[in-house]
């Protein structure tokens, strides 16, 4: 599974942002602290939980200060407690400032993602299944949150509308059908792109199988439902891939694996999630021209 990230794509956002909280400029910091002010930064987590976001932080601090000097003390991915350091900041006290804040917004929301995410992972242990997540991502930050739930051992769904064919209940109903929708699709679309569709009964189950999908999504459907489904089909279609949806917990998603569907998606991943908690301290200032 592929967990990198493209930082320098990030660039332009991370300008973006940081003129939406300085604006003219931070009118504390300026008028508060020496401009030939040195400091350190220590960035620390007061939760327990999984880090990522760390090269994100980084980025900030460097778009707001090149001459900052940031030095990670942990690792995206990596399982922290409270009080661990997760990086330093050296540099001007005024620059430390500037990036404090967005650079702790980006890892708070990040880490909590992973974290929540791992913790559904982890209820998978065991079983093939593989657990995704969904557009339900913050605007402008779906990037950064996918790359979290990758953080955090889960994979991602189709990033956006362009890059695969989910027929839903609105394209179903405004296609005329299940059937109707799955051959548009097809006429449509290159033959490399995959078609997922949406069914909530037995019933609309038996007209997908019919109009061959690659995938077809089990939507709020009872576990005995998804058991009769998914044999249904392993029985008669066992190329088609199985996916469940709708109203899965951390209580309820192992019994739902259990069935056993392929792919599990849970929007709860990236909508509600609980952000870590990070500060950053400043833990020594210099004198004006001291080095650091």
């Amino acid at each position: 599974m592929n967990i990198e990230l493209n930082v320098a794509a990030l660039e332009a956002s991370i300008r973006a942002w940081l003129e939406e909280d300085i604006g003219m400029g931070d009118v504390t910091t300026m008028s508060t602290i020496a401009a030939d002010s040195l400091g350190i930064g220590i960035i620390h987590v007061k939760d327990t939980g999984l880090v990522a976001g760390v090269p994100v932080a980084e980025a900030v601090f460097r778009v707001v200060d090149s001459s900052l000097r940031f030095v990670p003390k942990v690792s995206d991915g990596q399982a922290v407690e409270y009080g661990a350091v997760l990086a330093e900041v050296y540099g001007s006290t005024r620059s430390i400032l500037l990036g404090e804040r967005l650079a702790l917004n980006l890892m708070q929301r990040m880490s909590g993602i992973a974290t929540r995410t791992r913790q559904f992972v982890e209820r998978l242990d065991g079983l093939p299944t593989r657990l995704v997540d969904t557009r339900k991502t913050t605007p402008g930050h779906r990037m950064l949150e996918k790359y979290a739930v990758r953080i955090g051992g889960g994979h991602n769904h189709r990033f956006g509308l362009y890059d695969a064919v989910m027929i839903k209940d609105n394209h179903i109903k405004g296609a005329g059908g299940i059937t109707q929708a799955i051959q548009a699709a097809r006429g449509s679309i290159p033959h490399t792109m995959k078609i997922e569709v949406e069914v909530e009964s037995l019933e609309q189950l038996e007209e997908a199988l019919a109009a061959r999908p690659d995938i077809i999504m089990l939507d709020n459907m009872t576990p005995d439902q998804m058991r009769t489904a998914v044999h249904r089909m392993k029985s008669t279609a066992p190329h088609i891939m199985v996916e469940a949806s709708g109203s899965v917990s951390l209580d309820n998603i192992r019994t739902i694996a259990e069935t056993g569907v392929d792919v599990i998606s849970v929007g709860r991943l990236t909508y509600s999630v609980q952000a870590l908690d990070i500060s950053l301290d400043l833990n020594e200032q210099k004198a004006p021209g001291t080095s650091l």
